[in-house]
């Protein structure tokens, strides 16, 4: 051995300080010690996931070891280019009963009022999130919400978002919920502290040819891009019967924004948000937010101005 030489020792399973594995940061050690047998599996799973990187069933492996650390229900990994629509690179777990809503509906329009989508169309950063930490306020309350995430069994989730240059990010987000359950702060906490590892395996597949084998000569760049469609979006929803401030109100109701957050993001007081609501309700014959969801969606599926 030289003198320079990592020994051995480095590159073995432990013994790691409380709660951590192989690839974490040092943000979980107040949890327990995870077990040997997840270890050995983490550690197996890893080097499946390795060897495989700079191939199509790379993210496969990739579910397959993050699964070995703590139950995931489903999971969907994207690639996300800033200024285009989400493409879809991988999926799992997602009953056949809500794949056309989930998969097809929200690559298609749904994707237009996401929380995530519109953060990383905004430059988010990498790293670890969960919906809480990016929803408006009103969110867990929204139609949408309701409609692509309770529906679907999704009722929380945890997000992977890894830099793969400038423009180009790659999503990994893992959902729960089918069961009734949710991901609990510890399994929050172990999700978060493997980052290291994720985000430097998410890099090497994106940059490696692993996954252009997966798009193939799909031309998923030539799309119209995704703040122009919102924009255009929301500049003709109801062009004909509401006006710029009803629209620009409608927008953030329907993204999950409560009116005391409308208030502030237009600088208006709650009173005149209010009023706003009432009158473009009422020209658009509508008494819910259900109800402006449902119209706005279908307003998306026919192409057309109201």
């Amino acid at each position: 051995m030289t003198a320079n030489a990592e020994p051995v020792s480095a590159f073995l399973p432990g013994p790691w300080p409380p709660g951590r594995l192989a690839g974490m940061s040092p943000s979980s050690d107040r949890y327990p010690a995870p077990s040997f047998p997840l270890l050995e599996a983490w550690h197996d799973a890893l080097a499946h996931a390795f060897t495989h990187v700079d191939e199509a069933s790379f993210l496969e492996h990739l579910a397959t070891a993050l699964s070995t650390l703590t139950p995931i229900e489903s999971m969907m990994i994207s690639l996300e280019r800033r200024g285009l629509p989400p493409h879809s690179l991988y999926q799992q777990g997602i009953p056949k009963a809500y794949q056309e809503e989930i998969i097809n509906r929200y690559f298609s329009r749904g994707y237009l009022l996401d929380p995530f989508c519109l953060a990383v169309d905004k430059g988010l950063a990498e790293g670890f999130y969960h919906l809480a930490q990016i929803a408006p306020d009103d969110f867990f309350n929204s139609e949408y919400y309701k409609t692509y995430y309770l529906r679907s069994g999704g009722a929380q989730e945890g997000y992977y978002i890894v830099d793969l240059c400038a423009q180009s990010k790659i999503s990994l987000c893992m959902f729960q919920g089918l069961s009734a359950g949710q991901f609990s702060d510890e399994q929050l906490a172990v999700l978060k502290s493997v980052l290291p590892m994720v985000r430097e395996l998410l890099r090497r597949f994106g940059t490696s040819g692993g996954m252009a084998k997966v798009i193939g000569d799909e031309n998923v760049f030539a799309q119209t891009p995704v703040h122009q469609q919102i924009e255009a979006a929301f500049m003709h929803f109801g062009s004909g019967l509401l006006t710029v401030r009803e629209r620009e109100i409608a927008h953030l109701i329907l993204r999950g924004h409560s009116v005391k957050s409308t208030a502030q993001m237009l600088g208006i007081s709650p009173e005149t948000v209010r009023m706003h609501r009432k009158n473009l309700y009422t020209k658009l014959a509508i008494n819910s937010q259900a109800e402006l969801f449902a119209l706005f969606i279908e307003w998306l599926t026919l192409g057309r101005v109201l």
